[in-house]
């Protein structure tokens, strides 16, 4: 059985864009688009190289208990244009019901300009498993044990 997510449109929302929705069968990542004010709606909205901006959606979510939202970059956008999310992934918990905002960061040498409707980033719906914690004397032993950052190889 999948999850389902229930959406609600922010009263100020344009509410003819199309919702959160795969490209493709095998898409694992729902695209979520940009909707933008009404006053920013003709301009878009302008990140400089090296700015960080929330970029309203429009919506929010009623996630399922059990399930998170993890809000991930564009590849396309972030490879062609350098624009990415500097908390990747993002995780929108289960019970929050504030506004979704996907925060984009400009990591090229150029401004770029965000436009009313484009895709911005993509949604993943993922089960959430709660661990408990408990303070034991020793670790079981591994062949790694505490190699670190690269200890694995290169290759």
């Amino acid at each position: 059985m999948r999850p389902t997510l229930r959406l609600m449109w922010e009263p100020w929302a344009d509410r003819t864009l199309p919702l959160p929705g795969y490209q493709t069968e095998g898409a694992a990542g729902a695209d979520v688009r940009a909707n933008l004010p009404a006053a920013d709606r003709a301009a878009g909205m302008t990140l400089q190289p090296m700015e960080r901006r929330l970029l309203p959606t429009g919506l929010r979510l009623q996630i399922p208990k059990g399930y998170e939202v993890q809000i991930r970059p564009r590849s396309g956008l972030a490879l062609k244009s350098g624009i990415t999310l500097p908390n990747t992934p993002g995780t929108i918990d289960s019970d929050y019901r504030g506004p979704l905002g996907v925060a984009l960061i400009n990591l090229s040498t150029v401004p770029y300009t965000i436009r009313h409707g484009d895709r911005i980033a993509q949604m993943i719906v993922a089960p959430v498993v709660q661990a408990g914690f408990e303070i034991v004397r020793s670790l079981d032993e591994t062949t790694r044990a505490e190699g670190g950052f690269g200890s694995t190889g290169r290759s």
